[in-house]
């Protein structure tokens, strides 16, 4: 049997390539990656899992170029001017048999590099047709490689008369294979000559990639954990959760900036709660997985004293996945959700984007903590569509990280209408049937509402009630009037820092 040549370079075991199969499948980018490389170069889907090699094995070893497709010859270039940048070692510091940081790092790397082919700065488009003409000799060879072969088992059992017609036309066949190697042979060395030289050229741009891919994957894990420490949820714990998540924190900066600012409010929110509510009026009501040392059941603190259960007690601190008493404050029982009115208006891009989309974030910490549903509406013009975020619908009122994602990236600009999104609120609030629920309204626009709707909102808060607290973002003293017509309390916000917030967490 002809022998079949690879579509990559770096020797890969059977779990190396399970292990990318699994991310590839798993994870919505890479697969994004592929599909746009494919259309571009032949063999796209094995470069990317060289560079998940290059990444993520111990010892990096290429197959001789005999072994390889000649219309992967592109790649081996590439690979060569990756391996001699330094800053692969660094990067491979943090990579190396970390299935989640390889790949985030061939994905990072490998849309770097896409954009480099797709905009013609390291290949041309008549070399990209080359690379798919080679692809097509190549086919065509092994089909011929193939049916000289089916040519030789069929003379073996073949009469003698058919014999000779059949080992002539296998010496056609030879003939016609040779000559296709040759012209192969030398039409891939032509364009391995323009490949490195090209390279040669714009070598610093592709060293440049790799030294931005090396930041990205160190910056964006740590913001990783950060983003999930700051909402409270769970780290993600598939290898692709991690890799898609790290590659929405490298990609965007404003969700990087509102990472930031969002575990500031939310400890300073948590610190005004405990000092002003909680402590003062909570109860154990039932036991729960966790990590707070001074709500730990004393079973738990019983294993200290074993030098075994010492260590898994240890690991499961770390995880927060102790037995410790849940507490609630007594007023909170039987709360209603809270739902938050979030203007998405073109007047709000920019800093009053975070910085609301922060508070948004940090209430939705505070209504974890007192066990209620949290929903984020996001409004703009009367006519456009409200996006409406249910961001704790799972076990334990757990944050949707999914969800806050979503959220986070979405902003739909436009003007400002109150009443749709207060009507939304007020059927969320019906449809869970509690009292006492919190609405808060969170813009920086001025709107009339009708006298109508207005006579019917009030009947029906005070039918369910519920309360409804707007903060008003750097607005004048005339955008007060109609907030006051239907509001119980109202926060004025100047300047947008987490420190303004101290009223708003007081408030609630």
């Amino acid at each position: 049997m002809p022998r079949k040549l690879r579509p990559n370079w770096v020797e890969t075991d059977s779990y190396d390539r399970a292990v990318f199969r699994r991310l590839l499948s798993d994870t919505p980018s890479l697969r994004t990656l592929v599909e746009k490389g494919s259309v571009l170069l032949p063999h796209f889907e094995g470069f990317v899992q060289d560079l998940f090699a290059l990444t993520f094995k111990m010892n990096v070893v290429l197959y001789p170029p005999e072994e390889v497709r000649p219309s992967a010859g592109f790649y081996r270039t590439l690979l060569d001017r990756i391996l001699s940048e330094a800053a692969l070692g660094a990067l491979r510091e943090q990579t190396v048999l970390d299935e989640a940081r390889a790949g985030l790092a061939a994905l990072l790397l490998g849309e770097r590099l896409f954009e480099l082919v797709r905009s013609e700065k390291i290949l041309g488009r008549g070399e990209m047709l080359d690379y798919w003409n080679l692809e097509r000799q190549t086919a065509e060879l092994e089909a011929r490689e193939e049916e000289r072969e089916s040519a030789l088992v069929v003379e073996s059992a073949a009469p003698d008369a058919a014999k000779r017609q059949i080992q002539a036309l296998g010496e056609r066949l030879e003939r016609e294979i040779e000559q296709s190697r040759r012209r192969l042979g030398h039409a891939a060395r032509a364009l391995e000559e323009r490949a490195r030289e090209t390279i040669s050229w714009q070598g610093q741009r592709i060293d440049a990639q790799v030294v931005r891919a090396w930041q990205e994957v160190a910056e964006s894990f740590e913001e990783a954990e950060a983003w999930s420490r700051a909402l409270g949820g769970r780290p993600s714990r598939s290898a692709a959760d991690r890799v898609e998540l790290g590659r929405r924190l490298a990609r965007n900066p404003k969700i990087r900036r509102l990472s930031r600012m969002i575990g500031r409010m939310r400890e300073q929110a948590r610190a005004l709660r405990r000092r002003m509510y909680e402590r003062a009026s909570e109860e154990t009501f039932e036991v729960e997985l966790g990590s707070s040392l001074d709500r730990l059941l004393p079973a738990e603190l019983g294993l200290l004293r074993h030098g075994t259960f010492r260590r898994d007690f240890y690991r499961r601190l770390v995880e927060g996945r102790l037995l410790e008493y849940s507490i609630r404050a007594r007023g909170e029982k039987g709360r209603g959700p809270m739902v938050v009115c979030l203007d998405g208006s073109s007047s709000m891009a920019g800093e009053k984007e975070i910085w609301s989309k922060a508070v948004t974030l940090t209430l939705l910490d505070v209504a974890r903590r007192q066990r209620r549903r949290f929903r984020s509406i996001c409004f703009s013009s009367a006519d456009a569509p409200l996006e409406v975020f249910d961001l704790n619908r799972g076990g334990l009122y757990e944050p949707d990280l999914e969800r806050i994602l979503e959220l986070a990236e979405y902003f739909p600009g436009g003007g400002t209408d109150f009443q749709r999104p207060l009507d939304a609120a007020l059927e969320c609030i019906r449809k869970e049937g509690f009292r006492k629920a919190d609405v808060v309204l969170i813009t920086d626009g001025e709107c009339r509402v009708d006298k109508g709707w207005l006579d019917s909102f009030r009947e029906a808060k005070r039918r369910l009630d519920f309360s409804v607290f707007s903060i008003l973002i750097d607005v004048g003293p005339n955008s007060l009037a109609t907030v006051r017509e239907f509001s119980d309390r109202i926060a004025t916000v100047r300047k947008l820092t987490d420190e303004d917030t101290r009223e708003i967490f007081e408030l609630l």
